[in-house]
């Protein structure tokens, strides 16, 4: 697939403007275009190509690529539907280079190894809302962002127990000791990996939809097979389940905006601007009507589980922060999940409200052995 007739076909208005720069709280992973958006001298990290290290390509038959045989690639699963498809999967294999370290304390990288040192594999599943850049995106990045945070990682990820110092120093004798009794295991810093891989395709999608004008989100889980376990991601509501001979497992929860309740609600708590009173964080049993002012109804909060009763105030009639029930409950009103990635732009309808400080980009992890 030419980039020219993507374009063309996704993406209307003609090439694509460069993006700006990663703010202050971007990755420090230097920004790349997805492979199927990126154009010759098109955005941030072309200039320095020529200094990353070559490797021998390898044909992808599948997709008519050419890549780098150590980059790690994902082919996009789509059941027979159209490219272009709010749903989009992915599934590839994960190839892990080792990084050495210079001498100094706060030098950078060194040398990046061309040969293969850790291999895993990787699964994702995308569900798109308010059109299909998104899931697009995410499918065609995700596993790359995956890749490079578990590169910066990798000398921990295979060591017995993760060191203090990545670069090797011991600052204090005991450090080890002190990362023992935190409990810090190998497989939390791939946990670990996993959260900033979220978040910096999070911000690669967000500077894609706003450079070329497009909008939307999708919600993300993933799967990742690594040195003999499982890890899986999930950030909205899919599920994943494990299939044995004689057991059925979830493996993840489904985020919803009932589900969230108490974390939408607090966030509501600390930051009431967010709400510009327009909204009530209270949640009732039906939403309140002018009959009910003055009458003693049933209530909660952010801090409770259960349920207590207040008199209704005014500002309890406004409308509410979680509205509906089940698959018809929504977050101010427009959207049916509360994790996911991209939606950086979408307000509530009227109103300068975003929902984003409420849509949270981090997934709910765990693993378990194969």
């Amino acid at each position: 697939m030419s980039t020219g007739w993507f374009r063309r076909r996704f993406l209307p208005g003609g090439p694509l403007p460069t993006p700006r720069p990663p703010g202050p709280h971007a990755s420090p992973v230097p920004y790349r275009r997805p492979r199927f958006l990126r154009g010759s001298g098109l955005g941030p990290g072309a200039a320095d190509a020529s200094r990353r290290p070559r490797a021998r390509p390898v044909h992808s038959p599948a997709r008519g690529l050419t890549l780098p045989w150590n980059a790690g690639y994902a082919e996009i699963i789509n059941a027979e539907k159209s490219e272009f498809n709010e749903d989009q999967a992915a599934c590839g294999k994960l190839c892990i280079r080792r990084r050495e370290f210079g001498v100094e304390e706060d030098q950078e990288w060194l040398t990046l190894y061309p040969e293969e040192f850790l291999t895993g594999h990787y699964w994702a599943l995308f569900d798109g809302h308010g059109g299909p850049a998104a899931a697009i995106l995410a499918a065609n990045t995700l596993h790359s962002c995956l890749r490079r945070q578990l590169e910066a990682v990798v000398e921990a990820v295979v060591a017995a127990q993760p060191p203090m110092h990545l670069s090797g120093r011991c600052v204090c004798p005991s450090d080890p000791q002190f990362v023992e009794e935190k409990g810090i295991r190998a497989e939390d810093v791939v946990i670990g990996a996993l959260e900033s891989a979220f978040q910096e395709c999070d911000e690669v999608i967000g500077r894609e939809l706003e450079a070329s004008g497009q909008a939307g989100g999708c919600t993300a889980l993933v799967a990742v097979s690594l040195q003999g376990k499982l890890y899986v991601a999930n950030a909205g509501d899919s599920r994943a389940i494990l299939v044995r001979r004689e057991e059925v497992r979830p493996l993840s929860t489904e985020f919803t905006p009932q589900t969230e309740r108490q974390r939408i609600q607090q966030l509501a708590f600390v930051y009431p601007e967010l709400l510009a009173g327009e909204f009530t964080r209270l949640e009732f049993p039906r939403r309140l009507k002018g009959d009910d002012l003055g009458q003693k109804v049933l209530f909660r909060d952010h801090h409770m589980s259960g349920w207590s009763y207040k008199y209704v105030e005014k500002s309890d009639l406004k409308y509410p922060l979680i509205h509906g029930q089940g698959r018809q409950a929504r977050l101010l009103g427009t959207l049916s999940v509360s994790r996911g990635l991209g939606d950086h732009q979408l307000r509530v309808v009227d109103t300068n409200i975003h929902l984003k400080p409420f849509l949270l980009t981090i997934p709910q992890l765990g693993f378990t052995c194969r």
